[in-house]
């Protein structure tokens, strides 16, 4: 089982449905969209497999959403990316997925073992 760090702006820019007009609400719309999926009870998630953990790292407007059962909010003191590299470092032992598209991310977190998925994985289009 593993741990699934989902790049809350990267995921929720993937789709343009008008994100950009309220970033707070489309994040909290994300966090209860991967809160349906709650891992509990060593659930599977279609693409990624086994998580008993789910962290939406958030930054900017986004900074104030709550944490959820199933879904941890995590709010970035700087820059996201640079959270979730710290996360992934932490969970290295453990094993963790990051949901992104961003190359460079996915390059910082492969170093410590990530594996990495798209959005699309968690935020179908349409």
């Amino acid at each position: 089982m593993s741990v699934l760090i989902v790049d809350g702006a990267n995921v929720v820019g993937s789709v343009p449905d008008g994100w950009w007009r309220d970033r707070r609400g489309a994040a909290e719309r994300l966090r209860d969209r991967l809160a349906e999926r709650d891992p509990a009870g060593g659930g599977e998630i279609e693409g990624i497999g086994p998580v008993e953990e789910i962290v939406l790292v958030v930054e900017g407007a986004a900074r104030g959403v709550e944490s959820v059962p199933g879904v941890r909010v995590d709010p970035a003191p700087g820059s996201g990316d640079d959270r979730i590299v710290e996360l992934a470092a932490a969970y290295a032992e453990r094993g963790c997925v990051v949901v992104t598209a961003d190359r460079e991310l996915r390059g910082r977190v492969r170093a410590y073992g990530a594996r990495c998925v798209g959005p699309r994985t968690v935020r179908p289009v349409g």
